[in-house]
């Protein structure tokens, strides 16, 4: 296992980029601890299978090293970095069994058979293929091609990472969730530093312990679910991470109040001066509706989606989603909304700005 190092990483596919727009991936500096559990997520293009692609080797950077511990492997080719990867696709081999598939990572290392088996049967249980050893992959469904991968990826006990790209995808809807269990108990068990990339924010928050979110080539934010969900650090990720992703309002900020089309939002906390494009952000859980206090609103419609409903509408022309808990009476003359001051995010140019501690520094 290894502490991955992006130091001063970045990519152009061109050959001579001239400005900051010719990179697929912008100037990135971070660390990757050893034994974490990574989930990178983002829409599609905005880089994650070409910073994957560095990590493994597949791809050298334009700029910048990759270290794996002390070691420097930006030169190195994928058979060096000693690393396991699972595809979008499965990659199996149709004359073998599910059991020399399985065991084909650790025959190549020269493993004891005795060593091998025990291996190759203790995956096998994790990942449900225990009565179909024996059989050839050839004609098996694309699904269980992909959990054969999956073990493959996950057999060997000495990688120093392991590397799934959208290892899902193909995988039916039903099967899903069991493999990401699957996936956590194996981390849980041997520790391996995995790094899961897809563009689906149920399987990141439930596979990662931490989230890398990218955007536009960007690593926007590295964090927990929870901090991705309370204190998004970049517009794109309130936007992104939820179902309705955050509501954003153009706004002006005063020290402790926001005003939104001249009308005042008490905040949470004050701010100092703040310069840009400014915005406030608020999540819809943290949204309620009212029929006396708060922005003036107009409901749309309401949708039932069993625990909570999701009421859509706007705010003097401008869309807001708001969650309200199963139960809770929607009136007619509810016409107004107001936000959990604690709870809302401001926002210049995109970034998140900090708030002025007692001491009037930025917290």
């Amino acid at each position: 296992m290894a502490q991955i190092t992006l130091s001063n990483l970045a990519h152009s596919y061109l050959p001579h980029p001239h400005d900051e727009q010719d990179f697929a991936l912008k100037q990135m500096d971070h660390v990757w601890q050893d034994g974490g559990a990574y989930a990178l997520l983002g829409s599609s293009g905005c880089g994650k299978t070409t910073l994957l692609n560095i990590i493994s080797g597949l791809l050298r950077p334009s700029q910048g090293r990759v270290l794996f511990g002390d070691q420097d492997v930006t030169d190195a080719p994928t058979a060096q970095r000693n690393i396991a990867q699972v595809f979008q696709f499965p990659v199996v081999y149709d004359t073998m069994t599910v059991r020399q598939n399985l065991a084909f990572p650790l025959k190549n290392r020269g493993l004891e058979p005795d060593l091998i088996a025990q291996r190759v049967n203790h995956i096998a249980g994790l990942i449900g293929m225990e009565a179909t050893l024996d059989r050839k992959a050839r004609g098996l469904t694309a699904d269980v091609k992909q959990k054969i991968s999956l073990g493959r990826g996950m057999v060997r006990e000495d990688v120093n990472a392991i590397l799934f790209d959208e290892p899902l995808t193909v995988i039916d809807p039903h099967l899903k969730w069991e493999l990401r269990t699957q996936l956590k108990s194996l981390h849980r068990e041997f520790g391996h530093t995995m790094i899961y990339v897809t563009h689906d924010q149920t399987e990141a928050l439930t596979f990662a312990d931490r989230v890398v979110v990218m955007y536009d080539g960007r690593v926007v934010q590295m964090g927990t679910p929870q901090e991705l969900f309370e204190t998004p650090q970049h517009t794109f990720v309130g936007y992104f991470i939820g179902s309705p992703g955050m509501n954003l309002f153009e706004a002006q900020i005063k020290g402790a109040q926001a005003l939104v089309q001249g009308l005042p939002v008490p905040l949470g906390a004050v701010y100092g001066p703040v310069e840009g494009r400014t915005q406030i952000g608020i999540r819809p859980e943290f949204c309620a509706l009212s029929d006396a206090s708060g922005l003036p609103f107009s409901i749309q419609r309401v949708e039932d989606v069993g625990r909570h409903r999701i009421v859509r509408g706007e705010v003097q022309g401008q869309p807001i989603n708001i969650i309200a808990p199963e139960g809770s009476a929607i009136g007619a003359d509810m016409n107004r909304v107001t936000f959990a001051a604690q709870k809302i995010n401001v926002y210049a140019d995109d970034w998140r700005v900090a708030p002025l501690t007692a001491q009037g520094k930025a917290a």
